[in-house]
């Protein structure tokens, strides 16, 4: 007997990575295809608002991080920041 392990589905995150912070703050977000750390108190911010963002772009396509490509990433970043 043959028995073999499905397929494990890809999984994709964005990490966030921020090193303007000039006080003592570790700043550190975790969310559902997001790691977020460091930065200013507005720039950890606009990660977290962009993190959110993207995945409420994606769960209106119906789609998770690990479906899209780099391109179409920049694309929904593009359309989010105009």
């Amino acid at each position: 007997m043959n028995s073999r392990l499905p397929a494990a589905k890809p999984k994709a995150a964005l990490v966030g990575l921020a090193f303007d912070a000039d006080d003592d703050q570790k700043r550190i977000t975790r969310g559902p295809n997001f790691f977020l750390a460091g930065g200013s108190q507005d720039t950890h911010g606009m990660m977290q608002e962009t993190a959110i963002k993207i995945n409420e772009h994606l769960a209106r396509q119906g789609k998770d991080m690990a479906e899209i490509t780099l391109p179409e990433l920049r694309e929904i970043v593009t359309e989010i920041h105009k």
